[in-house]
């Protein structure tokens, strides 16, 4: 009922491989190192801490270009790398079953030394480097079950021509692939379940609850250490939702598999830009939206059944009615300031700028950031992973090191908006950095975003956000502002590194 709304694709995109042998554990004493479990409401790392996933969307390997977009723009290692500096801790990465025809990606730029390493790949060889390097730069792989084939989304998990065992075999396959490789946190087993999909019902034809359990014990069976992200349906008990929203059967059905603590259910709720839902009109509204996520999902969480990753929620946030909806709802989510990881999970739709009904934290130029969509998100990322990588900072001896590049955004005369981006020189992992730099004029920062800031004169100190002073060697991390008024250029500027 919705999807077909929201995915206006560009052409597109890439390819890739790298047999991910081998990837370097990292180090137990590092928060989110190793494979994932739950308790209760709450992820846990391998260590048993709780951890939290604040992540985004990168779609395209479900589509007819075969590969995730933007390719056609930029290498796909500066994209990971600005996702990194913005905070965000996991990629969700859609693909369709067509991954295991051998198909091959198209509209990649390899001009300039662009995606040089991706060049006569397939499909899943393209996957497999973009888990590699995700992994060197301390970000999680969710992998998703989009859609049957490139065509389209179906209500239920198998259709006509793309039967249930391809299905399966097809989960099999990415568990079986990715063994070993903890980048991979887990498999998403279906997007958006749909009417007539159900919950609890019994019939095996229709009801998503026994196909997630028959799913998830299949690629338990080949990796135990995966987590299994079930989506809800569409309508249960005669109350519809969001397609993949409604989750209000999972108490009394939870879905069940051979190996505890495996489970995480995944909503997916979006706003008025996708489509609209009686919850909007309501006179109540946006005071009345908790009620509603309660209902629909919320209560696994605030119940302690079962930890909630919202796997998708987007907008174009051009309406107030929207702007309202996304301030509500990452308020609900929990601001990891104050609660740490004991929160609701979540991955933003999307990072494409190309998705038709909700656009992405990235503009059309598949570069410049969002800034203000971006801004809500920052109360609820989290921060990021150990790298799996060379060179990610192992233990002492190094030099912590770091330099900074400043670049205004916008000047409109009476206020401007600029970027820093923080890059780690030295021979081991960052922990914390501090950015200043002293304008020449009467500038004073109005908002910033994940950084924190003093100002004294004319002199600007930002330090690191909770999520992003953890720099692997060789990465970056950033944060924006804005400022007034316009006019102040480009100061020098220093970076301390620790």
């Amino acid at each position: 009922m919705f999807r077909s709304l929201r995915r206006a694709l560009c052409a597109a995109t890439a390819a890739l491989l790298l047999p991910l042998a081998g990837a370097q554990t990292a180090r137990a004493a590092d928060p989110g190192a190793g494979y994932w479990h739950t308790s209760g409401r709450q992820i846990l790392d391998s260590a048993d801490r709780p951890v939290r996933i604040a992540g985004i969307n990168w779609f395209g390997f479900e589509t007819g270009n075969h590969v995730v977009h933007g390719l056609w723009s930029r290498d796909y290692k500066s994209m990971i790398d600005q996702m990194k500096s913005l905070g965000y801790n996991t990629i969700r990465l859609p693909y369709s079953d067509d991954l295991f025809k051998g198909t091959v990606p198209d509209s990649i730029d390899f001009s300039g030394g662009k995606n040089a390493d991706l060049q006569g790949l397939d499909s899943l060889q393209v996957m497999d480097r973009i888990v590699a390097y995700a992994g060197r730069d301390g970000l999680k792989v969710i992998l998703d079950r989009h859609r049957p084939d490139s065509g389209g989304q179906s209500a239920l998990w198998y259709t006509a021509a793309v039967p249930e065992s391809t299905w399966i075999a097809g989960l099999k396959a990415l568990a079986a692939r990715y063994a070993g490789q903890d980048t991979v946190i887990g498999i998403d087993l279906h997007n958006e379940p749909h009417d007539p999909a159900c919950w609890g019902c019994g019939d095996t034809a229709v009801d998503w609850r026994l196909a997630a359990q028959r799913a998830g014990n299949a690629v338990l069976s080949v990796n135990s250490r995966l987590l299994v992200f079930v989506e809800g349906v569409q309508t249960y008990n005669g109350v519809s939702g969001w397609w993949g929203g409604n989750l209000m059967g999972a108490g009394q059905y939870p879905v069940q598999l051979d190996v505890a603590n495996r489970v995480v259910y995944s909503a997916h709720d979006y706003a008025t830009s996708v489509a609209q839902q009686s919850w909007f009109s309501d006179p109540s509204f946006p005071a009345n939206m908790p009620g509603v996520w309660d209902k629909y999902w919320g209560y696994l969480f605030k119940q302690n059944i079962a930890p909630v990753w919202v796997g998708e929620f987007g907008t174009t946030l051009q309406s107030s009615v929207d702007q309202k909806w996304l301030a509500a709802l990452v308020s609900y989510l929990r601001p990891t300031g104050t609660y740490g990881a004991d929160s609701i999970s979540w991955t933003f739709w999307s990072w494409n700028p190309n998705s038709g009904d909700t656009g992405g934290i990235l503009k059309d130029d598949w570069t410049t950031v969002d800034t203000v969509k971006d801004g809500y998100l920052a109360s609820v990322k989290a921060p990021g992973f150990p790298s799996t990588g060379d060179g990610g900072g192992g233990g002492g001896g190094g030099t912590a090191a770091c330099a900074a590049a400043y670049t205004v955004s916008s000047d409109w005369g009476g206020g401007f908006n600029a970027d820093v981006k923080v890059t780690n020189t030295g021979t081991t992992a960052l922990t914390s950095w501090k950015v200043t730099w002293t304008w020449s004029g009467s500038q004073r920062v109005t908002s910033m975003w994940n950084a924190t800031y003093t100002q004294s004169g004319a002199t600007v100190s930002a330090v690191n956000a909770a999520h992003n002073g953890a720099v692997p060697v060789g990465g970056s991390a950033g944060f924006g502002f804005g400022g007034a008024p316009g006019g102040g250029g480009t100061p020098t500027v220093t970076c301390t590194a620790a």
